[in-house]
């Protein structure tokens, strides 16, 4: 018997009837999606809402859990319930909800400008779990304008707790962050850097340290502390590391 977590993650996103007319934006977009995955060192996978399954999945191993990409597309959502811890797909459950009664007051025109990001945790083939983030998009509607088929890329969290629910409007710096208790999506704007703030955070990306930095805009070391300190408070982050996964998970740089 089906959690009401696994029941809810089974039942809330069906899109309906999906027709033939839908059937034909599918020309071809796996082979697109395979080359994606060969370009990317994240993982990428496609959800399938009509048959609750997975159309692609790509060879990296972190979202593999110790099963082949073969393995993990033959069982569908079922992987989730084999590999996802009871609290945390409660949450995904939660986010589920949420996610898709968002996604029912956006106008049918801008839906698949909408991405939705967070975390859960992953058991790996020992048995530990990994704290992951899963990014997640409309990639085909349906007629009716449900998301039949969405595009999904995972890669190593930077926080240190699962949830960190965000949806992000392309385009814009609008953002909503859910609060899990209450279940309501509380609307903000990304953070926002200064043009030399945003010059160091791209210069660390780059490798290279304090004094490299310092060197390369003709200011002293600790100019560059200043200004990595600034980073830190704008986005929250503990150390440098955080800041740039927050930078390219919000695509900031």
């Amino acid at each position: 018997m089906k959690s009401p977590a696994q029941h809810s993650l089974l039942t809330k996103n069906r899109p309906g009837p999906v027709t033939e007319a839908d059937r034909l934006q599918l020309n071809g977009y796996i082979e697109v999606l395979k080359a994606l995955s060969r370009l990317t060192y994240e993982s990428v996978y496609v959800i399938d809402y009509e048959n609750m399954a997975f159309d692609h999945v790509s060879v990296n191993p972190l979202f593999l859990s110790g099963h082949t990409a073969a393995e993990v597309q033959q069982m569908g959502y079922e992987f989730y319930f084999r590999n996802v811890p009871e609290q945390d797909l409660e949450l995904l459950a939660i986010l589920n909800d949420a996610g898709f009664d968002f996604f029912e007051k956006v106008p049918r025109e801008e839906r698949k400008t909408y991405s939705i990001t967070y975390d859960f945790h992953l058991r790996n083939a020992s048995g530990k779990e990994v704290l992951i983030n899963h990014k997640l998009t409309p990639l085909f509607l349906n007629a009716s304008g449900k998301i039949w088929k969405a595009v999904c890329i995972v890669s190593i969290s930077h926080h240190k707790t699962a949830g960190n629910v965000i949806i992000h409007k392309q385009g814009t710096e609008e953002l909503w962050t859910l609060d899990t208790k209450t279940r309501r999506w509380h609307k903000s704007s990304k953070p926002k850097l200064t043009e030399r703030e945003t010059e160091v955070l791209r210069l660390y990306a780059q490798g290279m340290t304090i004094n490299q930095i310092a060197d390369k805009l003709h200011v002293v070391p600790d100019t560059v502390k200043y200004y990595r300190r600034k980073i830190f408070e704008n986005f929250e982050v503990a150390n440098i590391v955080e800041a740039l996964a927050y930078a390219m998970h919000h695509k900031i740089i």
